[in-house]
């Protein structure tokens, strides 16, 4: 109980330090007012803000000490801020009781001037333990593109060379977890920037289990829902991403090894195209927006007009621009004089959802005239591989849905020429799963998704148990 109390009142710390700094900031200010002329009618308000500011400072010191005592945090810096805090509540203190006895007249300025820089600096400790060193640097690097900061993944030359650890597995932690589990911050004790340090794990215990990803507290936090208390990352944080997560689980099911290359681990038939994913640089991925560099003008309203009294959703890309993406799966019209309606659209058009929409294969000879999409979901549609040849046309497609279609390998292999083709998602589709090799041969640079995931059940999944059926 004793330590469920003392993290209680070390966690109102974050609560109680923005008292002392706006009260003690407006004291200074009136303090510099009233620097030339005693301004009579300001002695009492300045008293009674110098009282709050003082008693507010003290609290903060006592609670950021207690808060200091669980060891999340950079002991050099937290001593730091610590004796600045203490400062800062020694100079309130004394000018509190100077001022009461009306002997702080002709240095006011001065102190003012004292209990200002003492705030900044205190405050600029603080906030460096909270959100790292470079918080107020980070921002103006990244316009720049100087940021070190900015975790910038390097891509592979020759993934199977790559150490499992230093180039897929750090980089995840780096980008995700180090916030808060870094040289800056340690929250529940546990460090997650060194080899040594992650498989101590925290105040908890290991977080790590070799060789068993399902026992591991790691994956069992990055797994649960979002809104546990448990989660991690936090939910204001940046998520680990699905394929994040399976690197790690793969990663820890192997052993936790930080000094094997990828060679050295057994290659789920799942992850393979994923490891030529690492292969691809920045700018490639970029590009995965699918919003041309190109400008164009705006569409026609008439022609969108038109769409969207079919039910047809037409919007914008994003803000900025004038590119559309149209989505017809809400709507329950179908014909080819309707598919006909996106021509006066093909210049703005790069992305188009047809999902459960009926079109075919003869739908596709006037979709390829819309020459500008990057994204075309044709899944649940009654395309098959005869059609498959006729998207070629399209030679700027990034991602192509083909889930629940007839689509059979032998249609996929009619898109090889595509070279701007990262996506491919054929879950549910008519592949065989014993061509599912060779289109991953021949797709060297394109992500072949079989869909299909299982996500492992943890003992702190919710469980629905019903009551067995009464016997007649």
């Amino acid at each position: 109980m004793l330590i469920s109390i003392t993290e209680f009142i070390g966690h109102l710390h974050p609560v109680l330090v923005h008292l002392p700094i706006g009260i003690l900031l407006l004291a200074s200010l009136f303090l510099w007012q009233s620097r030339k002329d005693k301004s009579e009618h300001l002695q009492p308000i300045i008293n009674v803000i110098l009282l709050l500011g003082m008693i507010s400072a003290i609290l903060t010191c006592i609670t950021g000490y207690v808060l200091s005592t669980t060891g999340e945090y950079d002991e050099q810096m937290v001593g730091l801020h610590q004796w600045m805090g203490i400062a800062v509540a020694i100079v309130s203190i004394l000018t509190y009781i100077f001022f009461k006895k009306n002997i702080l007249y002709r240095w006011q300025g001065l102190v003012s001037a004292i209990l200002l820089l003492l705030l900044i600096v205190t405050g600029h400790l603080g906030g460096s333990l909270t959100h790292g060193s470079d918080y107020l640097t980070q921002p103006l690097e990244n316009l720049t593109g100087d940021s070190q900061a900015v975790v910038k993944r390097k891509p592979i030359l020759n993934v199977q060379e790559a150490v499992v650890y230093a180039d897929i597995v750090q980089p995840i932690f780096q980008e995700k977890c180090y916030g808060c589990h870094g040289s800056s911050k340690q929250k529940g004790k546990l460090r997650l920037d060194q080899p040594d340090l992650i498989m101590k794990g925290g105040k908890d215990g290991a977080v790590i289990v070799a060789g068993k990803s399902k026992e591991s507290e790691l994956i069992k936090r990055i797994t649960l829902p979002r809104e546990e208390e448990h989660h991690m990352a936090p939910k204001e944080k940046p998520q680990l991403s699905t394929l994040e997560i399976a690197f790690l689980t793969w990663w820890i099911d192997n052993g936790a090894d930080f000094t094997k290359k990828v060679k050295d681990f057994p290659q789920p038939e799942k992850l393979k195209p994923y490891f030529v994913a690492l292969q691809k640089e920045e700018n490639e991925q970029k590009e995965l927006s699918g919003i041309p560099e190109t400008p164009v003008e705006k569409a026609s309203d008439p022609a969108v007009d038109a769409l969207k009294k079919l039910g047809v959703v037409v919007i914008p890309l994003s803000q900025n621009t004038n590119y559309l993406k149209a989505n017809f799966s809400v709507s329950l019209k179908n014909n080819d004089s309707a598919i006909a309606l996106l021509l006066p659209l093909k210049k703005q058009l790069v992305s188009l959802k047809l999902t459960g929409f009926p079109v075919n294969d003869s739908s596709l000879s006037i979709i390829v005239q819309c020459t500008n999409i990057t994204k075309l979901e044709l899944d649940h549609t009654r395309v098959t591989d005869n059609g498959m040849s006729k998207l070629l046309a399209l030679d700027k497609l990034i991602s192509l849905n083909l889930v629940g279609t007839k689509v059979t390998a032998e249609g996929v292999m009619k898109l090889k020429g595509m070279k701007n083709l990262h996506n491919i998602y054929l879950y549910q589709s008519s592949v065989d799963k014993k061509d599912w090799p060779t289109l991953v041969k021949n797709f060297p640079k394109t992500i072949i998704d079989s869909g299909g995931y299982s996500v492992p059940l943890f003992n702190t999944d919710t469980v629905i148990i019903k009551p067995p059926k009464e016997k007649k």
